[in-house]
């Protein structure tokens, strides 16, 4: 993989004049970046973003995007509605949605299917929680959940992006070990590898609490193509930080 991509995910964080200030302090220290780099701020700030970063080697992604195309679906925006706005990317799967909103792998590959569709490219998000990691089902659950999302969307597989975000990792502070990040990528690398003869340009971020402190050690994994930021991402001079440790 020839350039990684860290992408920083927002959540939900931020206000116009927040949002405004924050993009303008990125776009004033990122020169040109030797990595891809995206930013998913809530839906209702795209429109926003969309303005700020135009022209910009930042590019715009969401944090969701709906399993339906069209319809009586209150509350949800489409993968075409998204286009629109010159979405990039979007997260799918994430664990505080598949815990707090009840998705699972079968939205989730749904999602990626629309978003495909409509040209935006998918971050698929799979992840074991604490229990599952002591009871040594990691590889079970991650395989599992990528699983769901390679059935569903059989060729096309080579143009999803993966992210494997421990749960136990995410905003508790703690981190997986470069190690132990690695050792689950390298597992997600082989299944996407009898997947598609397109392996290669599969990305497969780590999402759990990488920060400008240990972005250079996990990104120095050879089966680590970037980072998937959650606070780290609302600071500038973090996140600027991990965007220049994330070179090829």
């Amino acid at each position: 993989m020839s350039r990684k991509l860290i992408v920083g995910n927002w959540k939900m964080n931020g206000n116009l004049a927040s949002n405004d200030a924050l993009v303008r302090e990125l776009l004033g220290g990122i020169g040109q970046p030797a990595c891809d780099v995206a930013v998913c701020p809530p839906g209702i700030y795209v429109a926003q973003l969309q303005s700020l970063l135009a022209g910009s080697p930042i590019d715009l992604g969401v944090q969701n995007v709906s399993m339906n195309e069209n319809g009586a679906y209150t509350g949800d925006v489409s993968a075409e509605m998204l286009k629109d706005y010159g979405v990039r990317y979007a997260i799918v799967g994430h664990s505080e949605r598949r815990q707090h909103q009840a998705e699972n792998d079968v939205h989730v590959a749904l999602k990626a299917k629309r978003a495909l569709a409509a040209g935006i490219t998918p971050i698929v998000c799979v992840g074991e929680t604490l229990r599952e990691r002591e009871s040594g089902m990691t590889e079970f659950i991650v395989k599992r959940q990528l699983s769901a999302v390679i059935h569903l969307n059989g060729h096309c597989i080579s143009e999803i992006v993966v992210a494997y975000e421990p749960v136990w990792a995410i905003g508790t502070g703690q981190t997986a070990t470069p190690e132990q990040a690695q050792s689950v990528h390298a597992v997600l690398r082989a299944q996407i590898k009898a997947a598609t003869e397109k392996a290669d340009r599969v990305r497969i971020l780590y999402g759990g609490s990488m920060n400008a402190a240990n972005a250079a050690e996990l990104l120095s994994q050879p089966d680590i193509d970037g980072g998937l930021i959650g606070g780290a991402s609302l600071k500038s001079a973090d996140f600027l930080k991990i965007i220049a440790a994330a070179r090829a």
